[in-house]
Parts: C-alpha cells; sequence; structure tokens
C-alpha cells in the first residue's frame, strides 16, 4: 500500500481507502441493495483491509440508518489505532424534524449517535454530508469546532459541497481561528470531470485533501456491462437498483468502456483497475474510496496502487472521457499566454 497526506495535517492515509456503505441494510428498502452484508462478510473486508494496509475507512450515519456504523465498530475492534475512521452527517436518522440537518443541535447529537454506534472515544475525521440551506454555516463550523476541542474529534471535512462554499467556510474558519475543513469528499470519474472545473483547482490552493467516492461510476466502469443492458453480474447494485445514482450519457459511457477495456487488455487487469489508477494519476487526489461486496472485489480494487498507466494510455483515457471546458475556465486558459512576455516564452 501507498500512502498520501490528508491535506496539510501530517497525517498519512492509504491511496486506496475503504467505503462502508455496503454494510448492514439487509431489510432496508434501500440500502439492501447495496450489499446488506451481514457482520461476519464486515469482518472478512475490514480485516482483508487491514492487513493489505488501508488506514483509512469511511461510512455515514445515515448507511442502513446506522447499521454500517455498528457492524463497523465491531469490525474494527482492537485494531483502532490502525485505523483512520471517518464518518459522515446530514441526512435524517430518524422521524424528528431536528433528526437531520446541520444546527448546532444535531451536529451534537449526530457525534454522539455516531461515537456509541462506532464504539469509539473520537472520530479521526467528522464530515457534514451535504450543504444544509436552512443553517448558517457559522453555526455549523462552531459546533464542529466545539467537537474537536473537546477531542471528540480529531479533524473536519465536507462533502458534496461546491467550491464557493468550501471557500466560504474556509474563511469563515479562519476569521473566527476555528477548527478548518482539511479534506473534501467528492464524486470523480472517468465518466464524470466536473470536479476539475473547481474543486480540484481549489483544493490544491487551499491545500484540501481530495477523496472520491463512486469512483466506478455505480459499477459501470468495472466493465460487466454491456449495450444493450446484458450484465455478467446480475446481483450487482447497478443491476438490481435498475437506475443510475451517478447521472451520465450513456452512449458516451460505452465510448468511454471501450477504451477503459483496450487499456486494461494492454494490462492484462480489470477495468475497475485500470479506472482507479487513472483517479490516483490525478491531480489533487489523495484517496479512492472503494465499497466491496465480495472479497475479490476489494482485493482487485487494492492492486490499483500498484498499477503505472503508460502515457499513451492516459491519454487515450483523457481524451474520451474530457468534459468541454466551461466558462469562465475556457477564456481564462485563452488569456493566460497573454500575461507572459514573448520573450519568457519557451
Amino acid at each position: 500500500m501507498k500512502y498520501r497526506l490528508l491535506g496539510r495535517t501530517g497525517v498519512w492515509v492509504s491511496e486506496v481507502s475503504l467505503g462502508a456503505m455496503t454494510f448492514g441494510g439487509k431489510e432496508h428498502p434501500v440500502y439492501r441493495t447495496h450489499g446488506a452484508l451481514g457482520q461476519e462478510d464486515v469482518d472478512r473486508l475490514v480485516g482483508a483491509a487491514l492487513d493489505a494496509g488501508i488506514n483509512f475507512i469511511d461510512t455515514a450515519d445515515v448507511y442502513a440508518d446506522g447499521e454500517s456504523e455498528e457492524l463497523l465498530g465491531r469490525a474494527i475492534g482492537q485494531r483502532r489505532r490502525d485505523v483512520v475512521l471517518a464518518t459522515k452527517l446530514i441526512a435524517p436518522v430518524g422521524p424528528g424534524p431536528n433528526d437531520q440537518g446541520l444546527s448546532r443541535l444535531h451536529v451534537m447529537r449526530a457525534l454522539e449517535d455516531s461515537l456509541r454506534r462506532l464504539n469509539t472515544d473520537y472520530i479521526d475525521l467528522y464530515q457534514i454530508h451535504n450543504h444544509d440551506h436552512l443553517t448558517p454555516i457559522e453555526e455549523t463550523l462552531s459546533a464542529l469546532d466545539d467537537a474537536v476541542r473537546q477531542g471528540k474529534v480529531r479533524y473536519i471535512g465536507c462533502s458534496n459541497l461546491s467550491a464557493w462554499q468550501i471557500s466560504k467556510a474556509l474563511g469563515v474558519s479562519a476569521l473566527h481561528g476555528q477548527a478548518k475543513f482539511v479534506a473534501n469528499q467528492a464524486y470523480y470519474s472517468l465518466l464524470s470531470r466536473d470536479a476539475e472545473r473547481d474543486l480540484v483547482p481549489m483544493a490544491e490552493d487551499a491545500g484540501l485533501s481530495l477523496t472520491v467516492w463512486q469512483p466506478l461510476a455505480g459499477g459501470f466502469l468495472t466493465g460487466k456491462f454491456d449495450r444493450g443492458g446484458a450484465t455478467t453480474e446480475p446481483d450487482s447494485r447497478r443491476a438490481l437498483n435498475g437506475f443510475d445514482f451517478v447521472p451520465f450519457d450513456e452512449e458516451k459511457g460505452f465510448q468511454v468502456l471501450d477504451v477503459l477495456r483496450a487499456v486494461a487488455a494492454r494490462h492484462e487487469v480489470s477495468p475497475a483497475r485500470v479506472a482507479i489508477a487513472w483517479l490516483l494519476a490525478q491531480r489533487a487526489v489523495t484517496s479512492v474510496i472503494v465499497g466491496a461486496r465480495k472479497l475479490e472485489q476489494l482485493t482487485d480494487n487494492i492492486a490499483a496502487v500498484d498499477l503505472t498507466l503508460t502515457e499513451q494510455d492516459l491519454a487515450e483515457l483523457d481524451e474520451v472521457s474530457r468534459s468541454p471546458v466551461a466558462y469562465p475556465n475556457w477564456i481564462q486558459e485563452w488569456f493566460a499566454p497573454a500575461r507572459i512576455p514573448a520573450g519568457n516564452l519557451a
């Protein structure tokens, strides 16, 4: 396993991290198709991940209505010091009107509940799971800062926020001398490179880690789906759900998949391994979160850290997956060379 720094914290996390959304939820109307793994399978996956050098595990209080955290806490057991443990909050975790959101009331309640379910005294990385349009960010950051000062949280982060929202939060934290976000968890894959428009340059500028969820676009980039809907894995989450959790143009998706399969064939590895290796070769990416249902899937995903893509591989994958440059990025790129005197150009 290889490791990268979590922002500017000095904490090393594994390039591949384990996501726990497949843990629990056997009777849940939504999460039963995400994996619904029981304790025995969770113990096996977590043990294999830790033995392979993974030290970064991510979950959320909403996964399987808290069961994911409970199963994960038991699986970690005596190996707690081996894990940089991350969880998230905002989504509804109960029927009450205050059982969701990022108010001080809910932050404090959610934190205590996650600590109890995870069977731990502290959370290494506590992340807001989305933007709360009802709660001022000042209130949320104040509550999170209190949690850090109390020793219940080591670091804070965010997920699914826009670049301007993260930048505003960083400014508020700096203004009040509070704990600030050190990591951003975002969707990023060969089928969606939207993060490159603003989130990647913002992360580089602010020194934030970028951790990636859904690197395989809901399983599409495993290469187990063909035009027409045929699949070699009928029990997969994508096949069972019957819809794409992450939206993408299907025809463009198959064009990407064609190139992905060709690159994979050159290296004699799976398309999934290439998709993860591509992400690890991108700017600002710290760790790629993989969520497995089976041990062989996890093993194959972990092997991506040892796959070095050639310049030809990267060029081909970039060409087929590249997104149009959005405004104002394109005009800034067009204008930039004019700021350098001709004699200074190489």
